[in-house]
């Protein structure tokens, strides 16, 4: 039972934050979503993370932006992951009808615990992860009819993650097969909210995969992501493929 608490106070707390703004102005999109999430060994104590991901405009139509994230793993025990890594956005932006692409620069700390525990003679794990962004977000202007970046504006975030991977079929060891991927991540500003809000967005994620190897997993499914805005909320209905790789 107590490796249930955080998740359920967790949720509890993202519907409560929906409960107060669900009578605002809300408009829905549909995107697709490609991610690589990998990680390299070095060594007993230190690894190298890494993570790319591609996502389009409404309708599946262009590319919207794209995330080119690296960073340093130390292990601290066999369940606990420090981190501490760089991040690369590239963002696809429109400024009275003049396109451009607009980066924004993150550097980023995070902490990993992961717990294990049988469940109808499954082995199931849950991992939680706080990470910690220190973001830089370039400003768009026009000039000579092209968009460019102005200036940056600093921003602060953190994030809490929650995911479960449940096997299908039962095993002592989980190696290979299908499995269920059950995830919730939380997202409050902490300084120079862009919005203007201490929430900034949740997404809920729920994926069919398939562990091909303990080293490689590709799962697909579906995200709700719920993005508070100045002016207008979003939510965003995602189709997500995923693909895990540990070497």
């Amino acid at each position: 039972m107590i490796f249930r608490l955080p998740l359920i106070s967790f949720l509890s707390l993202f519907f409560l934050l929906l409960s107060t703004i669900v009578n605002a102005q809300t408009q829905n999109t549909f995107t697709g979503w490609g991610a690589l999430f990998s990680s390299y060994k070095l060594n007993d104590k230190f690894s190298i993370h890494f993570d790319g991901q591609a996502r389009s405009t409404d309708e599946i139509k262009d590319m919207q932006s794209y995330i080119i994230r690296p960073g340093l793993n130390y292990h601290v025990k066999d369940n606990m992951i420090a981190t501490v890594g760089y991040a690369y956005i590239g963002n696809y932006r429109s400024v009275m009808d003049v396109d451009g692409w607009i980066p924004e620069h993150r550097i980023w700390e995070q902490f990993i615990y992961n717990q294990k525990f049988t469940l109808s003679n499954r082995p199931v794990t849950l991992q939680h992860r706080f990470r910690l962004e220190q973001r830089f977000m370039g400003q768009p202007v026009i000039d000579q009819n092209e968009l460019v970046n102005d200036s940056f504006e600093f921003a602060q975030r953190l994030r809490y993650f929650a995911r479960s991977i449940f096997p299908l079929s039962q095993t002592t060891s989980f190696t290979n097969g299908a499995f269920v991927a059950l995830q919730n991540e939380i997202f409050v500003n902490i300084q120079n909210a862009p919005n203007d809000s201490f929430f900034d967005q949740n997404r809920a994620y729920l994926a069919l995969g398939w562990r091909l190897s303990p080293k490689f997993d590709i799962e697909a499914g579906y995200m709700n992501q719920y993005i508070l805005g100045k002016n207008v909320n979003t939510v965003n209905n995602i189709v997500q493929v995923a693909a895990y790789v540990r070497l």
